[in-house]
């Protein structure tokens, strides 16, 4: 099945480049636009697909003069219609009502307020002993500290020494539900060394667990090269009970995170031979990992999810439409449907270009940067024995982009954000960023810090080699936030070949940031998806080429395609 494209807006790019792949007029029996289903005045949005048929203006005009008259009627009278009320079925008309009708204030209680602050730091059994005495009204003492870091997040360091204080009086043992809430919280940290030590205690002091203590460890290892352990506790699950969704999920999750799309398919297949409703999310993890597939076999499969969301009467969130709208356009020529090269590098080239910049950048190529063997080494340290990294973020570099607000604000917006969407995020900075100024806020810096893991360099250190360092050890999933388009360090590399893939990689990888209102989101730039090269399917080719009219620097990309298909 062929898919010709039209009237596609494309996403600002990094690189200059708003590339259109064979725009046209008019060719295409399809088109990206999502239309509210309800109301006269329809709104277009830029996210998923519907069949375009010609409007009946005819009717649409007659409901638009009933709407009108019954408006007119009831003018004077108590009863009021407006033609721009939403329909009772359409998404957020349910929300509007209640604003209409708020619910009454009389019986609200005051919110509790908590008095009681949490530790910040680990403390040793002295301070532990002190500080249970002081609540001795608590009857479980314990459980009840490390339930209230869970609650909070607190760090994983402070509620280990929870646990050693326990295990000091007690002969080295910890009891169940103590290690249930430590596993917890490394959960939430993605702490993965912990959770492993937490799992082989767990494996070797009981024989089975409830099904709170499965979820959180198989959610733990799905992102850790024991992945497939976690499809072993799906099976003692099934011995006594049918795994939640939930169970499914992170499976699926994992089995995509680790490029096993069979084990991930098959688990889908048997969740749904339960009659159980997979999670959105389980849906959409398809959807992303698909649109670095080729070939039909995988476009099946998300076509029966698709129509598994026909069939269920399942509406996918605009995340998850997104996703759906990126597959979909995912590497096609809009004129003439071919797939074209993913910017994505396989496996061997990812790892042929990992090595080369360890050796040519990180280790070698000294005239580009200021810092220390000692510092690297640091550094190195600190990334190892943190989990994979989502994205890393130049903190500097991003702090500056906006001269008129405070570089800690912008710094901190920034973090948020990407924190509200439960990523894994470091920020490389300087030293002086730790001292009060008015560019620099102590209290922000302390609420991006709970946010997102910080390391912080010598200010005389150039932070592009650790920013490089930690993407690529994180692996190719990894994103990076910096304004710098690493010229010196693509001309440290020693060929051609292996410069080209620089660029590649980072044009798959690097982050830009578009707008910031205060208050409001980031925005951030899509990322290409397709390589900018002179590239053939056999029967077609596809050439960027320069607008004559553009001028064009050396580290930007072409705009415009040329598609060239032999007919038959």
């Amino acid at each position: 099945m062929t898919f010709y494209f039209t009237g596609i807006r494309s996403f600002p790019k990094l690189w200059k480049s708003n590339p259109y792949l064979g725009l046209g007029p008019g060719r295409s029996s399809l088109s990206l636009f999502l239309k509210d289903c309800y109301g006269i005045r329809n709104q277009e949005k830029w996210f998923s697909l519907k069949t375009v048929s010609p409007q009946n203006t005819k009717a649409m005009n007659l409901l638009i003069a009933k709407a009108r008259y019954v408006r007119k009627k009831d003018e004077g009278s108590s009863k009021q219609v407006s033609a721009d009320s939403p329909h009772m079925f359409a998404a957020g008309a349910a929300k509007k009502r209640s604003q209409m009708n708020p619910p009454s204030k009389e019986h609200v209680l005051p919110p509790v307020k908590n008095i009681f602050q949490l530790p910040t730091k680990p403390l040793n059994s002295e301070e532990w002993d002190k500080l249970k005495e002081e609540f001795k009204e608590k009857a479980n003492f314990e459980n009840w500290i490390i339930s209230q870091m869970v609650k909070c997040h607190s760090s994983v360091d402070v509620a280990k020494s929870v646990l050693a204080w326990v295990a000091a009086k007690n002969n080295g043992i910890v009891g169940y539900e103590l290690l249930v809430k430590y596993l917890c919280l490394c959960v939430f940290h993605k702490q993965t060394s912990e959770i492993i030590d937490v799992y082989e205690i767990m494996k070797a002091r009981y024989k089975r667990l409830e099904s709170g203590a499965y979820t959180l460890l198989i959610r733990g290892l799905i992102h850790t090269d024991r992945w497939r352990e976690a499809l072993l506790l799906l099976e003692d699950i099934k011995k006594v009970m049918i795994p939640s969704k939930k169970n499914y999920n992170d499976c699926i999750q994992g089995a995509l995170f680790h490029q096993d799309v069979n084990v991930a398919w098959n688990l889908y297949q048997e969740l749904l031979g339960h009659d159980t409703v997979p999670m959105l999310e389980t849906l959409k993890a398809f959807f992303d990992f698909g649109k670095d597939m080729k070939g039909d076999q995988y476009s099946n499969k998300l076509q029966d999810i698709l129509l598994y969301l026909r069939n269920n009467q399942l509406y996918p969130g605009e995340s998850f439409a997104h996703s759906i709208k990126t597959w979909f356009e995912s590497g096609q020529c809009l004129g003439c449907g071919k797939t074209v090269e993913s910017i994505h590098l396989s496996s061997e080239e990812y790892d042929f270009l990992k090595e080369k910049i360890m050796r040519d950048v990180i280790d070698g190529g000294d005239q580009y940067k200021k810092t220390t063997p000692q510092e690297l080494k640091r550094f190195q340290n600190f990334v190892k024995y943190h989990p994979p990294f989502d994205i890393v973020i130049d903190g500097l570099n991003v702090a500056k982009m906006f001269p008129k607000a405070r570089e800690s604000q912008v710094l901190l917006d920034v973090v948020s954000q990407l924190a509200k969407q439960n990523l894994q995020v470091l920020v490389l900075g300087r030293k002086h960023m730790l001292k009060q100024n008015s560019r620099w806020r102590k209290d922000d810096m302390e609420k991006v810090q709970k946010q997102a893991s910080f390391f912080f360099a010598d200010n005389i250190s150039e932070d592009d080699p650790f920013l490089l360092y930690a993407t690529l050890h994180s692996g190719d999933h990894c994103k990076f936030i910096t304004k710098d388009l690493m010229r010196d360090h693509k001309a440290c590399l020693p060929d051609a070949k292996t410069q080209r893939l620089f660029f590649k990689w980072q044009q798959g990888h690097q982050l830009a940031i578009v707008s910031r209102h205060p208050g409001s989101k980031i925005t951030f730039q899509h990322i290409l998806i397709y390589d900018t090269v002179v590239q053939t399917t056999g029967d077609s080719w596809h050439i960027p080429y320069d607008d004559d009219l553009v001028e064009r620097y050396a580290y930007e990309v072409p705009t415009k395609w040329l598609c060239l298909h032999r007919k038959t």
